[in-house]
């Protein structure tokens, strides 16, 4: 086996014990047994367990965020786009169910890179500029549209954490729920939304 290939190995294996155990949980000892090699072929790769998860989690937010960005620039209507995007959601959640585990987890103290929060942020940014559009086309605030990008992404995201364990839907079912859901309250939005109740 070739350097680069012993490398892709580790970093496969490594991933399925982070998936199946957490970053806590895992072990070099453990990851390297299910290599077949030494703890110090592993750290000769990667430094350690912190270097390796590393590796596996940038490799997984960048799987996510190209599905995401593809179908949050590949045009068509408002409502298109956001099927589109939580379809790219979900479609990465059934086909990297262990890299989603992965980043639903707490990355590990200290770690930069890796929040699945910080990852679902960097989406909702690129949500804003087509929530703007939308509420300036109904004469809403556009400068609400970032909150409503946080809420819009955070529904999908959540949504497809519930369905990683519950898989009584199929994907293109939750998509269409939740897109029904998004879209139709946002047709509804009132200009200056209160509460009913009192706040005193």
């Amino acid at each position: 086996m070739t350097g680069r290939e012993r490398r892709e190995q580790l970093i496969g294996i490594g991933r399925k014990h982070f998936a199946d155990k957490g970053f806590e949980g895992a072990t070099i000892e453990e990851i390297a047994a299910s290599a077949g090699v030494s703890k110090p072929v592993v750290y000769e790769h990667f430094g350690g367990k912190e270097g390796l998860y590393a590796v596996v989690v940038d490799r997984e937010i960048e799987s996510l965020l190209n599905a995401v960005q593809g179908a949050l620039t590949s045009g068509g209507s408002s409502r298109e786009i956001i099927e589109r995007a939580a379809l790219a959601l979900l479609g990465y959640v059934e086909t990297s169910t262990d890299g989603f585990r992965i980043l639903v987890r707490d990355s590990p103290a200290g770690q930069a890179t890796g929040s699945f929060a910080s990852l679902m942020s960097d989406i909702a940014s690129q949500v804003e500029h087509i929530l703007a559009a939308e509420f300036k086309s109904h004469r809403l605030d556009p400068k609400a549209a970032p909150m409503y990008a946080q809420m819009l992404v955070g529904m999908i995201a959540l949504t497809g954490q519930w369905w990683l364990d519950s898989r009584r839907f199929k994907k293109h079912e939750v998509a269409a729920h939740v897109v029904n859901l998004a879209w139709n309250g946002l047709t509804g939005l009132e200009a200056k939304p209160t509460l009913t109740t009192d706040q005193t």
